[in-house]
């Protein structure tokens, strides 16, 4: 969780660094960059979603440990039978691998924004767009952890000591934190190399690769006996879909709106909302 917070951190001040290439294109000029960016949208985006990762982390420092009763209460036959077999996992080693992928994930799109020219002269919107992106995954994990109260794997294993199983940081399985920032990190950069050359032969390897990695992660963290399969499944989702609606709703040729409308219902009543538009 710590480790996401910082990763958004960094690439806030690369975004700084970088805004005043936000729509330059300095080593090809003859390339122009699929996306758009803009101070107004974006600058709203980065700052809400470090403000939602704020309030995340204060909601999970503020869970509480798990009682006794409740402890000697728990049974793995109340997980739900598609959870059940991960019920009692616990590998410390499986945990400390896990984290390889993890943070190497967070550098593919730097090193592939740093060895590419085209992406290199766009620096500014790939740094923002990235920031958006684990911002994004970022407030829905931490929000989510916060709120709910969901036993670890580990938790279920009685040779596991006492004090590891009740602590408030056990009790926030759902949903996989580490499996959703992967994600988020490698279809983030393969949605890159799709837009930025939509003609590459190389794209179906790179997207494939893009699977794989948080694959990796799900399973070590399930050994590691940190979160359930449902646990990864929505952490794997909400980051492949984080790191590949970011970039698309940037790209030039998207239009995404929203907008009052004002109607008549089928009674014949006048009604006024708000409608989203969103068309590629």
């Amino acid at each position: 969780m710590k480790s996401i917070l910082s990763l958004v951190l960094i690439f806030s001040i690369t975004f700084s660094a970088y805004s005043q290439t936000f729509s330059a294109n300095t080593s090809n000029p003859a390339f122009e960059s699929p996306y758009k960016t803009s101070w107004a949208v974006d600058g709203t985006w980065v700052g809400v979603g470090l403000g939602l990762n704020a309030l995340g982390v204060k909601l999970i420092q503020d869970k509480e440990s798990l009682s006794l009763a409740h402890l000697n209460d728990l049974d793995k036959k109340d997980v739900p039978g598609i959870d059940r077999f991960i019920a009692g996992n616990y590998s410390p080693r499986a945990d400390e691998i896990s984290y390889y992928p993890f943070y190497g994930s967070f550098a593919v799109p730097v090193v592939m924004m740093l060895a590419d020219g085209n992406m290199r002269s766009n620096a500014g919107q790939i740094s923002v767009m990235f920031v958006e992106s684990m911002a994004t995954t970022g407030a829905l994990f931490t929000i989510t952890a916060g709120l709910v109260d969901r036993p670890r794997p580990l938790v279920y294993n009685t040779a596991v000591p006492e004090e590891e199983r009740r602590e408030g940081g056990a009790q926030r399985a759902f949903f996989a934190g580490h499996t959703a920032a992967t994600a988020s990190a490698t279809f983030f950069a393969a949605k890159i190399y799709h837009d930025f050359y939509p003609d590459s032969a190389a794209r179906p390897y790179v997207w494939t690769a893009a699977a794989l990695v948080p694959a990796w992660v799900a399973y070590l963290r399930a050994e590691a006996g940190k979160h359930f399969l449902t646990d990864n499944l929505l952490g794997y989702a909400i980051g492949a879909a984080s790191g590949i609606l970011v970039p698309e709703f940037h790209k030039k040729d998207t239009d995404f709106q929203v907008a009052p409308t004002m109607g008549l219902t089928p009674g014949g009543e006048e009604y006024q909302g708000l409608s989203v538009q969103y068309s590629f």
